[in-house]
């Protein structure tokens, strides 16, 4: 990077953690948005009604990201999920989950940098692992449903990471790499309540639920600020070196 380009990129990040802090206190003194407002006027999903959902045709685009494909799914963005533009893809990030205008723009800003083959096709799920997961929510809500919790991700994470590790020589994990998975962990608990019964439409088929909506109310959206404490709750409670000592014990025995 030159030194123009890493000078740059400082007074990018500066602006967006400023801007962010701004949101954050705005958040905290203004009124939340009403149930059943969530998504703006005039928006695809507004009152809980998306657009018809239509699975991905032979030759669409589809990437890593259920949040993603969901909305090209609804032709929320396009449905071939080819030729998205950033700016269209940040603004329909905005009105169909309710993040702030600074996550959205930082988010993919850095996205792309490491949006690299983790498989061949970045769509593949792994439905035995979402299976598992779901199977795993140990909590319930008001109304008596099944919701996954910072606890349960943060014991699957640990799992999981000891895992990768014990069967593949190659696994690396940086603390950059720790934060990106945190994040898409949390993402399930801010902006779905961890609600199993919806998580299961939107990670098996990528489909917003008929009359979901963000649960994120915040009037500015969720910032990085605010989300960073849903972040770090999931990380810290990883235990990765307690499965690691489970597996060296059953492999003695």
């Amino acid at each position: 990077m030159n030194p123009f380009s890493a000078f740059a990129t400082v007074l990018y990040v500066v602006g967006i953690l400023l801007w962010d802090v701004l949101l954050t206190l705005l958040n905290a003194v203004q009124r939340k948005r009403s149930v059943g407002k969530v998504t703006p006027v005039g928006h695809p999903g507004y009152g809980g009604r998306w657009p018809e959902y239509k699975p991905p045709q032979a030759g669409d685009s589809r990437c890593s990201c259920p949040a993603l494909n969901a909305m090209a799914n609804h032709g929320i963005i396009s449905r071939s999920g080819r030729d998205v533009k950033f700016t269209t893809l940040t603004s329909q990030i905005r009105t169909t989950y309710n993040f702030s205008a600074t996550f959205c723009s930082f988010v993919p800003h850095y996205a792309a940098r490491f949006d690299t083959a983790i498989e061949p096709d970045q769509s593949i799920k792994d439905i035995s692992f979402i299976d598992k997961m779901l199977d795993a929510a140990s909590g319930t809500d008001k109304e008596g449903n099944a919701i996954l919790t910072a606890k349960d991700l943060s014991r699957l994470s640990g799992k999981r990471r000891a895992e990768a590790r014990a069967t593949n020589k190659e696994f690396t994990l940086d603390f950059l790499h720790k934060i990106f998975g945190s994040t898409n962990a949390s993402t399930l608990l801010v902006a779905f309540g961890g609600r199993v019964e919806d998580l299961k439409a939107f990670l098996l088929e990528e489909r917003l639920p008929d009359g979901w909506e963000s649960y994120i109310r915040l009037p500015h959206g969720l910032t990085i600020t605010t989300f960073n404490q849903t972040i770090m709750k999931v990380e810290l409670g990883i235990k990765e070196r307690t499965f690691a000592e489970c597996g060296t014990r059953r492999a003695v025995m």
